[in-house]
């Protein structure tokens, strides 16, 4: 275990890349570097407000406890092996290519060494402009950092591949936000949250080099990502054996989502990692109602074209992208071809993903009508996604009626069915229950299985919302219990938390929609 201020940090992105090394922050075009050196602003009072204890033991650092450690959380205080960068990368945002974009409020400290091999990037976010803050001022809101600190913590707890969060400190300024983007600007306490992953290298790093034809760097980018990530991957084929690699980790991550209901709200290719995790957490949600449609970002509407429902597709969308940008390397058929994969990938995992969460032995060609017929039913009566399975796991093994259905349910149910709502219902579980009993393993382990695969605690948007009311008030009760809950996500130990979205919650703002400023 080490202190932040005592490690000496490697920087062998900043070594090996041409950069901006003038610490101009200016907003600007960067043409021919992958990144641009800065240092972070000052802030007036930094205080440490929460610190991820489990991620430190992981990675070696000790909890600070000294104002100059904080100032690393808060930066106020870079030590002398750090090189701050800001990396430079593109992406489509909303289907359309928005041209250089970079980290705006992202500075990357340096990269810690855990064990020969292992390095993790440690990330201030909101610690101030970069070159790439275009007209923002780099800062971050309590809200918003509150919201991505216990989100990156919930995600890796639920299983989900995601970025993680070491620390979220209050920095002592406000900071001036208008959060729906209607004209109503007010200012908002500010805060740093220091990220952590292995890389957090997104498409975009190699489509910007593409699209601005610095073909040198883009080979150079590609060789060291594959040397330094997948060093398993080797010969003279190894961009593409590397592309087929990310498009099973995208898939991969894809089902993770829609197993536990999360929407991200913004699946811009520059919001997505070469190592498939779950990268920048804003306008985020998890499903309350079972709703395929449902984006939390205002600024999707009215196409939400980042719907739940639509994840999948856009996943493939992002890597069809991905492989315009390797054209200069790779011929278009073979990335065609590996493009082609995807669905392949995706629906083996998801279906396989599908049979946990019921219970199946195995899953087989002839369950697949079940699934979708769950699915069907499940969009039709919009019932409490995570309630609704985890009271199919208690499931009586006969039903009498449909009566005897909906009041099984009614827990999850945001409305009374409707008669034939309540057919639709009763049908699917007759058929389920047939299901199960052509099961060759136990009721209990099947069961068992599906406990594993089915979170009992999500953290629902409203409890956010609160949790960041009461901060702003001075109260860190709820904060505090949310960050224990989110830790036992499939047990039984925060029967508090596990009820529907109450009714004012459905309209509140912060609670059902956010924006891109969230």
């Amino acid at each position: 275990m080490e202190s932040l201020i005592s490690k000496t940090y490697k920087n062998d992105f900043v070594t090996t890349f041409a950069g901006d090394k003038t610490g101009d922050l200016t907003p600007r075009q960067t043409p021919g570097v992958l990144y641009s050196t800065v240092a972070p602003t000052p802030v007036s009072k930094p205080a440490l407000l929460a610190w991820s204890e489990e991620l430190a033991q992981q990675l070696g650092i000790l909890k600070p406890i000294t104002q100059q450690e904080i100032d690393v959380l808060g930066g106020n205080f870079v030590t002398e092996s750090m090189q701050p960068y800001a990396a430079r990368y593109g992406g489509h945002q909303f289907g359309s290519w928005a041209g250089q974009l970079g980290d705006g409020r992202a500075m990357t400290l340096g990269e810690w060494v855990i064990t020969e091999g292992q390095v993790w990037e440690l990330q201030l976010k909101g610690a101030g402009p970069t070159p790439y803050s275009r007209r923002a001022d780099g800062r971050a809101v309590l809200r918003s950092s509150v919201r991505e600190y216990l989100m990156s913590e919930a995600m890796h707890y639920l299983g989900v591949p995601t970025t993680r969060a070491l620390s979220l400190v209050t920095t002592g300024e406000p900071v001036l936000r208008d959060m729906f983007y209607n004209g109503n600007a007010a200012h908002e306490p500010g805060a740093v949250v220091l990220r952590a992953a292995p890389s957090f290298l997104r498409f975009g790093n190699f489509e910007l080099l593409n699209a601005r034809k610095e073909t040198d760097n883009l080979q150079q980018l590609l060789d060291w990502t594959i040397a330094r990530y997948f060093p398993h991957i080797t010969g003279e084929d190894k961009v593409l054996t590397w592309f087929k690699e990310v498009i099973e980790r995208t898939a991969t991550l894809m089902v993770a989502w829609q197993r536990v209901g999360f929407v991200h709200g913004v699946m811009n290719t520059d919001n997505m990692s070469i190592l498939g995790l779950t990268i920048d957490y804003g306008p985020y949600s998890f499903l309350d109602d079972y709703d395929l449609d449902f984006t939390p970002n205002t600024t999707d509407l009215p196409g939400r074209r980042y719907a739940f429902g639509r994840q999948p597709a856009i996943a493939q969308w992002n890597l069809g992208c991905l492989a315009g940008a390797l054209l200069p390397v790779i011929g278009k058929d073979a990335l065609l071809e590996a493009l082609e994969t995807y669905n392949t990938l995706y629906w083996t995992k998801y279906y396989a993903m599908m049979g946990q969460k019921l219970g199946l032995d195995q899953v087989t060609a002839t369950d697949i009508p079940l699934i979708k017929q769950l699915e069907e039913t499940l969009a039709t009566i919009k019932p409490d996604m995570t309630i609704f399975y985890q009271l199919l796991i208690e499931l009586p093994l006969s039903l009498e009626n449909e009566q005897a259905a909906e009041s099984h349910f009614k827990d999850a149910l945001y409305d009374e069915l409707k008669p034939e709502e309540r057919t639709r219902l009763y049908t699917l579980l007759t058929n389920y229950l047939a299901r199960l009993n052509k099961n060759t393993i136990r009721r209990d382990d099947s069961q068992q299985l599906m406990r594993q695969a089915n979170p009992r605690f999500i953290l629902r948007n409203y409890l956010l919302h609160q949790a960041i009311e009461e901060l702003e008030s001075g109260k860190e009760d709820l904060f505090r219990k949310l960050q224990q809950a989110l830790k036992d996500p499939y047990s039984k130990n925060f029967e508090e938390f596990f009820q529907a979205r109450p009714g004012w919650a459905s309209q509140k703002a912060g609670c059902s929609m956010l924006s891109c400023s969230s």
